[in-house]
């Protein structure tokens, strides 16, 4: 345990160190992070703030949640700027582990599975991300032992998995979520943004305007959802779209034309070359 500087949070990179300044504490409060910290995150943080007493942060870029093909080497890695930040913030503690420390046998043969709906949209890209996640938030929440754990809605199918994970598991922890911060301009924060260069910024706002052409045109079904937002992006070059769905929130499976009442927006597209997800509430009423 060490402590990084005056105005900076106690950073823990052990998993012994955190569960011995933790011990004792009933009301801490746990934001799962990957570090490259933005506005987004601490909208979490200040949320967190008014929930416990003492709020942790983890800062772990974790393997296991990135494919062979995927950008884990180029992921952005800044804990000083981060450290700087949450010691502004007012955040207590950061643990800060090391690949070995979290896996020192390598990938560990013990895991979660997510299940069918860790199969699709996101995961249906990007195979095995769900189980790497699920596998190290279980991991995250039996180190740190939350009362409550936050989460963002722009990560809205690993809210979904994470909650059912919890329910089925019976882990003891209340997730909170904090709703999606944008930029004026409608885009939703990311740690990946910072890879858009002035053009594609531009052309990334077409994602949050697809997701509103989705909710204006909900009155008439999921077709004309789907059909509307499509016609957004089909004005946008640099924006290559993954996939484009409307999901039951209850059980996040496809809803069918014939579904009435609150659903999901989803959308994941390559502005360039950065991917990119968003997703947003609608009422389907038509």
């Amino acid at each position: 345990m060490t402590q990084a500087g005056p105005s900076r949070p106690v950073i823990l990179d052990t998993i012994s160190a955190t569960r011995s300044a933790l011990a004792g504490i009933e009301d801490v409060v746990l934001v799962p992070t990957l570090g490259a910290l933005h506005d987004g995150h601490l909208a979490l943080i200040s949320r967190a703030l008014e929930l416990g007493s003492t709020v942790i942060v983890s800062i772990f870029v974790n393997p296991l949640q990135f494919g062979p093909n995927e950008d884990l080497d180029k992921y952005p890695r800044t804990l000083d700027a981060d450290l700087d930040l949450l010691g502004i913030a007012g955040v207590q503690y950061v643990f800060a582990p090391t690949v070995e420390e979290m896996y020192p046998h390598g990938a560990t043969s013990t895991h979660v599975v997510a299940g069918q709906v860790g199969g699709l949209y996101e995961g249906r890209s990007r195979p095995g991300h769900f189980d790497g996640v699920l596998t190290v938030v279980a991991k995250l929440l039996n180190i740190v032992r939350p009362a409550v754990v936050m989460f963002g809605q722009k990560d809205a199918q690993q809210v979904f998995l994470v909650r059912r994970m919890i329910e089925d598991l019976n882990i003891p922890v209340r997730v909170e979520v904090v709703e999606t911060v944008r930029e004026d301009s409608g885009l939703a924060l990311s740690s990946r943004n910072r890879f858009l260069d002035a053009k594609e910024t531009r052309a990334a706002r077409t994602l949050s305007l697809a997701l509103e052409a989705a909710a204006s045109s909900a009155d008439r079904g999921v077709d004309a959802a789907l059909a509307a937002a499509q016609g957004t992006l089909m004005g946008e070059p640099l924006v290559s779209l993954d996939y484009l769905k409307i999901v039951n929130p209850e059980t996040f499976l496809p809803a069918d034309d014939g579904y009435r009442g609150p659903a999901l927006a989803l959308i994941a597209a390559r502005v360039g070359t950065t991917r990119l997800i968003d997703n947003g509430r609608i009422v389907l009423t038509g």
